[in-house]
């Protein structure tokens, strides 16, 4: 069929779709961006690095040509070779499960996905590689088969080239949906392309999905399920040009984060905080911060909840403050330790034993804590430990906010030790501190409050300085959720808080 018998995708009704299947292209259909570089890049850079990344965008412009002027077939073969040759099969389905999907998901075309979403049973059908597309479209998109190009793979690394019958574009995506389907076809076909036109033909209704740029995405709560746990390194979706730039500021970024660490490694805290703004480094500060308390008082030290954003929360709290502020730590990388100007000291993960610890070291003077035990980079707080509510009733509650251009500064996949380099190595990487109130001595446990109560109080007033929203997830769901076993994981965040 020509492009002109296809109706537009806008005069597909979907009220009433619940028996019906729809099948749908991905690039350009159910996404609205047609290319995907992008996603080859996020694995490439994700699993291979800064040198995979740049041999995947030297092969690029063969990729176009052979795309454009030879076949689609010929240029996706090799957009695939660059990425996945010689990678773990293992690596490959970590980031499709813990990195794409942030960025599929704020890709999603509103009108396509009105009509897949609408639909009681979901396929689609793919040219991308099943084993980078498949996470996303079962888990966030609710799809019931996923029909995708399947990648060579040998002694559990892959080849760079792909199975017969070749990568799923024109007459061999009608093939693939004739062996999914049989002689029942599906109700609706929904592509973008010319080569979609062969496997649509075979559907009782076909739409095309015209491109249309101005299209707004979905937003993030009408999705089936809420992204809450994202990992990988960058922060925006890495196109050729972006590709390109962050290649080139790699090695300048490095040598500024080591400038920037060695200036607040080296320097007097007090000190600090003009380094930082002399160097790039933002750091605001909100709220009124309570007065270090005398070595020579009887007074319990102050201890500050801070809202975990990376490992750097409580250096970004001592420079806010003016002085060293020692922190305890589920866990930091002996790398960490010995760039960090502060005092760390390890959690034992037992609760009499850390108990013990806390008291000595507040007794000492103040302390920081990240209650949540690790970062999550979603607008929300995960659940708070109430070990801390009951050590002292000094509780300062501070939310802490970060603001990254190119590179997160956490990883649940990588080496943790260049968390700090890589928040660093932002061109212009800002921290926002914020000190809220010190509890009243009616909300702590010294007047009779639970911890529980006393964790959710302090929980709830972060979130709402924030704007962000507190689920009950912990440390471990975040871990199983990238590791792709996240039973905890509701359809919906819940919306108590509910201490541990």
């Amino acid at each position: 069929m020509a492009a002109g018998e296809f109706p537009t995708v806008d005069v597909c009704p979907s009220i009433g779709r619940e028996k019906d299947t729809v099948v749908a292209d991905m690039d350009g259909t159910l996404l609205r961006g047609r290319s995907s570089f992008p996603y080859f890049a996020l694995v490439a850079f994700e699993v291979g690095g800064v040198l995979r990344l740049l041999f995947l965008l030297l092969l690029a412009p063969l990729a176009g040509v052979l795309y454009y002027f030879v076949s689609e077939s010929a240029g996706i073969r090799v957009l695939i070779f660059a990425t996945f040759a010689g990678m773990r099969v293992s690596d490959i389905e970590s980031v499709a499960r813990a990195v794409l999907p942030k960025f599929y998901s704020g890709d999603l075309h509103s009108e396509s996905w009105r009509v897949f979403s609408s639909c009681g049973k979901r396929c689609v059908l793919t040219a991308n590689p099943r084993i980078m597309v498949e996470a996303f479209l079962k888990e966030f998109l609710g799809a019931d088969m996923v029909l995708g190009t399947e990648v060579s793979t040998y002694g559990g690394r892959a080849t760079g080239f792909v199975k017969e019958p070749g990568v799923l574009v024109g007459k061999n995506k009608a093939e693939a949906l004739k062996a999914a389907f049989g002689e029942a076809p599906p109700e609706i076909a929904l592509g973008d392309r010319h080569t979609d036109f062969p496997f649509m033909s075979l559907c009782k209704e076909g739409y095309i999905v015209p491109p249309k740029p101005e299209v707004k995405a979905v937003t993030i709560e009408k999705l089936p399920k809420p992204i809450i746990f994202h990992d990988g390194r960058l922060v925006q979706k890495p196109t050729p040009f972006l590709a390109l730039l962050t290649i080139l500021w790699i090695p300048v970024g490095f040598l500024l984060a080591c400038l920037r660490i060695a200036a607040g490694s080296l320097l007097p805290m007090p000190l600090v905080y003009y380094a930082f703004w002399a160097l790039g480094v933002r750091v605001t500060v909100k709220g009124t911060p309570p007065p270090p308390v005398h070595k020579s008082s009887t007074q319990s030290g102050v201890l500050f909840i801070c809202s975990h954003r990376t490992l750097l929360d409580p250096i970004f709290l001592s420079t806010a403050l003016g002085r060293p502020i020692p922190a305890v730590t589920y866990s930091v990388s002996r790398l960490s330790e010995i760039i960090s100007p502060i005092k760390t000291v390890r959690l034992s993960r037992d609760r009499a034993t850390d108990a013990a610890m806390i008291k000595k070291l507040l007794q000492e003077g103040d302390l920081a804590i990240c209650p949540e035990g690790t970062t999550c980079r979603e607008p929300f707080l995960l659940r708070f430990s109430s070990l801390f509510a009951e050590l002292t009733d000094e509780l300062v509650p501070v939310a802490m906010v970060n603001r990254m251009s190119m590179f997160h500064g956490t990883t649940a996949r990588g080496w943790k030790g260049m968390d700090p380099f890589y928040f660093f190595m932002n061109p212009s990487p800002a921290y926002e501190v914020t000190f809220l109130n010190k509890l009243p001595r009616e909300l702590t446990c010294g007047a009779g409050k639970s911890s529980h109560e006393v964790a959710n109080y302090i929980q709830r007033v972060i979130a709402a300085t924030l704007s962000y929203e507190c689920t009950t997830f912990t440390r471990k769901d975040k871990y199983r959720a990238l590791a792709g076993n996240d039973g905890t994981v509701v359809e919906k965040p819940r919306r108590q808080v509910m201490g541990c």
